[in-house]
């Protein structure tokens, strides 16, 4: 076991022991509430570019195995935990969570006061933070140098890391032992998704309600996209900055009205900067398993995962649009309509993995939708 050192930008020095692979890495610091899910969480495109520190404990008790992942990849730039579990124990697990992160190149470090460390992001904001795992970890004068040398994720345009370089069309759907499918809603329609970092899960929830899934690159056009004569546009998750993303906006800008469209997180970001609205980077945003989330339509609370900084800000002019959903903890917005347009989309991930399960009904109206072609109706 050799030393390693978080160093934030504001001069605080956090020493641990490190695991995973050695050497230094820059990001953005952040913290996530999930209480599961840590492989999920790992390997979600929208954490690229950020350390993430998980508030729960113990972490690496129930190993790594081949189902549990997101992407094709680890994304974060470095893992906090306080505890990493020296035993491994599940019937799915194929590995353990050093060796996951060392055979990828990822730096972690544990034995962090991690209670501190969050109480600290969550008074002074997220910041930038090196992470250091063995000789490199001793200079922690050179480490903070290298975190205010590091990029800001204000005006970061990061999807142009994560997208798919070619269309492919996703078939795979869940396993019924984990989720009931639904093969014979809207069986055939086509629905193109845009990847800006795009969840596995995200597609598994499409598939599974029948409909057919092509997903394209985030710079794909608006006109090569209404050639394939889709039923339906996705806009994904991702990473960064939605205001730099600028031709998705405009791409957006170019569907709105052709064919319903349902964007999620940063899918949910770029829609509302494409209906005239403005998005605004949060002190330290929202990441975890559960979020209160007010269903204005409705009066229903539903329970949500999360994974973003940046919201559409509450004054915002989206030009016909209304806000659907308010987040009960600090009142942002979590979801936005536009009847006329046929769009609307939530801040939150409703297809979970890791959370929970209340706002699957998204999905399903999504279809109706697709299937009606007519004005959305989100209940």
């Amino acid at each position: 076991m050799k030393k390693a050192a978080l160093v934030l930008e504001d001069g605080q020095i956090y020493t641990g022991i490190g695991f995973g692979a050695e050497g230094v890495q820059t990001g953005e610091l952040v913290f996530n509430t999930s209480m599961t899910g840590y492989q999920e969480i790992l390997t979600d495109p929208s954490y690229h570019k950020q350390i993430v520190t998980m508030t729960v404990p113990h972490v690496g008790n129930t190993g790594i195995n081949l189902e549990d992942v997101e992407s094709g990849k680890i994304w974060v730039a470095g893992f906090v935990v306080r505890s990493l579990s020296p035993i491994v124990s599940n019937w799915r697990n194929r590995g353990d969570l050093h060796s996951y992160l060392k055979d990828q190149g990822i730096i972690g470090i544990s034995e962090v006061a991690t209670r501190a460390l969050v109480r600290h992001i969550r008074s002074k904001g997220v910041m930038r933070a090196a992470i250091a795992h063995g000789d490199a970890a001793e200079d922690t004068a050179t480490l903070l140098q290298t975190a205010l040398e590091s990029p800001d994720m204000s005006g970061w345009n990061l999807v142009d890391d994560v997208t798919c370089v070619e269309p492919y069309h996703w078939t795979a759907q869940s396993d019924p032992q984990w989720y009931q499918n639904h093969p014979d809603n809207a069986r055939g329609s086509l629905i193109v998704a845009y990847d800006y970092g795009i969840k596995h899960n995200i597609l598994r929830m499409l598939t599974d309600r029948g409909l057919r899934v092509t997903v394209v690159p985030a710079h794909t056009p608006a006109d090569d996209v209404l050639a394939m004569q889709p039923a339906g546009i996705f806009l994904s998750n991702g990473p960064g900055d939605p205001a730099a993303v600028d031709y998705a906006i405009h791409n957006i800008q170019n569907l709105l009205g052709k064919v319903p469209i349902f964007g999620i997180c940063l899918g949910h970001q770029l829609l509302g900067l494409s209906l005239g609205g403005r998005t605004e980077k949060m002190r330290f945003g929202h990441r975890g398993g559960n979020q209160p989330v007010k269903n204005l339509l409705t009066g229903n609370v539903e329970i949500s995962a999360h994974n973003h900084g940046f919201a559409v800000t509450p004054d915002s002019d989206l030009r016909g649009g209304e806000v659907t959903h308010i987040n009960l903890n600090d009142k942002t917005i979590e979801g936005i309509r536009h009847r006329e347009l046929r769009a609307f989309s939530v801040q939150y991930h409703p297809e979970a993995s890791p959370g929970p399960h209340d706002s699957l009904y998204l999905f399903d109206e999504f279809v109706d939708a697709v299937k009606s072609g007519d004005r959305i109706e989100v209940s």
